[in-house]
């Protein structure tokens, strides 16, 4: 028997990429900071209702980032899950700092909020929930046990654009109704990832968004070498080649001609994302009277991104595999139109 190929989630390529990268060229390709990304930091930050977008070269980045404005040192910890890809520890063990993991709810893989507060030490700085598969994680728990301990938020959402948490987009800061009114305002970041496997990618990429102007500028200053910020006008007309180094920085910027893709992508986003949750209700249909089946977990007051579609086998009903163990679960694909593979690269 012959076998097609099925090829792991090709990008949505048809619109105007290759437009705004040929404009790219033909104003100043050399340049690492442009129009092209001005551009995409507004659009992005307007689509998810931030007052920040700072684009960098990956979600691992960007996370990188997060903490070390947020002022993460070593033997520091930080809450997170098991159930994601290890970049989100990663990020924590650059500072010489302890992931501290966290077990998922056993209905959407998410952190459990139920089992955060018994994790939490004098030595913990932060959590990070992952959105896995595009599925929002239990936000209002999670920042109310921040508030009362006075820990960050970071977001993992390398899977979670679009998506929508109780009407608010992925991305906006923490709705007030999740902070007791005599709680400090907590410090939070969110992650995107612009993977070439990921709902909307620029090849690599990533952004951090937030409505907190320090944690955004430490985050801008500290992703291209920890220049000060007049250095970044040496790109433009007015730029001038002095500029002062305030920090050992990195070099995570995005380029123009990545943000050129990024521009087009998010152009057609919804409409991307109206086709996945499409093809995410075929796959309900098809797999919802199979016993040996669970599709996969939603809520009616959140907006799924379908970035993956998690089917799960029922470890009871399916027979041993050859090494005697059991299937207990089992993602089995993406839900972009050409291919049913999943990807969880930052």
């Amino acid at each position: 028997m012959t076998l097609s190929r099925i090829y792991l989630s090709p990008p949505h390529m048809s619109g105007r990429e290759q437009q705004y990268v040929q404009e790219v060229f033909a104003s100043n390709p050399i340049a690492p900071l442009g129009a092209q990304v001005d551009a995409f930091e507004a659009e992005f930050a307007a689509a998810v209702g931030a007052r920040h977008a700072v684009a960098v070269n990956s979600c691992t980045a960007a996370m990188h980032l997060a903490l070390e404005a947020i002022g993460l040192q070593a033997g520091d910890e930080v809450i997170t899950t098991p159930y994601t890809f290890a970049a989100t520890a990663e990020v924590v063990r650059y500072f010489d700092a302890r992931p501290v993991l966290v077990d998922v709810d056993s209905r959407d893989l998410n952190l459990d909020p139920a089992r955060i507060e018994a994790a939490v030490t004098p030595r913990t700085r932060a959590i990070i929930p992952v959105h896995i598969a595009g599925l929002p994680a239990e936000l209002d728990a999670i920042a109310a046990i921040a508030a009362r301990h006075g820990l960050a938020v970071i977001e993992d959402a390398a899977h979670a654009f679009p998506t929508r948490y109780k009407g608010r987009m992925i991305g906006s800061p923490i709705s007030a109704p999740a902070i007791h009114h005599s709680s400090p305002i907590i410090p939070h970041c969110v992650c995107f990832s612009f993977y070439a496997t990921k709902t909307l990618t620029t090849g690599e990429g990533g952004m951090i968004c937030t409505d907190d102007d320090a944690l955004a500028e430490r985050c801008r200053i500290m992703a291209l070498h920890g220049i000060s910020k007049d250095a970044w006008k040496r790109y433009t007309a007015e730029g001038s080649w002095y500029y002062e180094i305030i920090a050992p920085g990195y070099k995570y910027n995005m380029t123009d001609i990545a943000a050129g893709m990024g521009l087009a992508q998010l152009a057609k986003a919804e409409r991307m994302a109206q086709r996945r949750r499409e093809i995410a209700g075929r796959y309900n249909q098809a797999f919802a009277s199979l016993p040996h089946l669970q599709i996969p977990h939603d809520r009616s007051d959140c907006q799924h991104a379908w970035h993956l579609y998690m089917l799960r086998s029922i470890p009871t009903i399916v027979r041993p595999m050859a090494t005697g163990r059991r299937i207990s679960r089992w993602p089995i694909g993406n839900t972009s139109a050409k291919s049913p593979c999943p990807s969880t690269a930052k």
